[in-house]
């Protein structure tokens, strides 16, 4: 038996088929826990689920799911329901970034009305939504749970270039703070992990350090090189195991008293 002894538990994975949510999903998977990996993308979650099933064995599925329709987040708890008949841990992990200015005398990159909205529904709507409708079941079942919410060291630091991101970020150390408080009389545990600068992910496509770059009047090759430089106390980058591994502690019961607060997994890095 596993020290975190996570077997037969069931948990959810938003933005579960790449990126971090890809790490947490396999971290949970390798614990014991079944996972319904829910991504917006069909091709890609289909690929995760079967990499899932060859390289962790156990019971999994993978529902097609848009965060920021109420529908589609029903659809997917009654879909894991169905499958596992029950959830015990919800990883609210799908997020989006766009980087923009708030304004942009050249006109380039400038944030509009429209790029705030899909980030807002997207990292902070799609949170509201899944917790929602996972602590509904969740309640109705008497047998407590744990959500994690996926923020980012940015929430507490802003980012030049990302703003809105940042901004939601934020949010989601309110939310887990003023969740706790609501929920912990239903034995139900909300927490949140923070990660700071990580290896590349789908956020940090050619097209996001390109935009990232010119908010900042540089090029994304010095972008690039800039991540080196950066002020970490441990002096390089984190890796998503890393932070997959940190959130398999915190829903496990040996974080049983870890509640209504965010860790933040940074190396260390902060505007000092």
């Amino acid at each position: 038996m596993s020290w975190l002894d996570l077997q037969g538990k069931v948990a959810i994975v938003t933005g579960g088929a790449s990126g971090i949510g890809k790490a947490v999903s396999h971290a949970l998977a390798q614990q014991g826990v079944g996972v319904a990996v829910a991504d917006v993308n069909e091709e890609t979650g289909a690929a995760m689920l079967n990499e899932l099933s060859q390289q962790r064995g156990g019971n999994h599925i993978f529902a097609v799911a848009d965060v920021t329709s109420r529908k589609s987040v029903e659809d997917l708890v009654r879909k894991t329901v169905a499958s596992f008949g029950k959830i015990d841990i919800l990883v609210n992990n799908a997020g989006i970034n766009i980087p923009r200015l708030l304004v942009d005398p050249a006109g380039k990159e400038e944030l509009t009305e429209a790029i705030w909205d899909k980030i807002v529904a997207v990292n902070q709507k799609g949170v509201f939504l899944c917790t929602q409708a996972v602590v509904r079941h969740l309640v109705e079942a008497r047998r407590g749970g744990v959500i994690i919410n996926m923020a980012s060291e940015s929430g507490l630091e802003g980012s030049e270039g990302q703003s809105v991101y940042a901004a939601t970020k934020a949010a989601l150390y309110s939310l887990t703070r003023s969740w706790a408080k609501e929920l912990g009389k239903h034995g139900i545990r909300v927490t949140g992990v923070a990660p700071g600068i990580l290896e590349a992910t789908a956020l940090r496509s050619d097209e996001y350090d390109r935009a990232l770059a010119y908010t900042r009047g540089i090029t994304a090759g010095q972008l690039r090189a800039g991540y080196k430089k950066v002020s970490i106390p441990l002096g390089r980058a984190g890796t998503l195991q890393e932070v997959a591994d940190v959130v398999a502690f915190l829903a496990s019961d040996r974080a049983g008293y870890v509640h209504g607060t965010v860790i933040n997994i940074s190396g260390g890095k902060s505007r000092a």
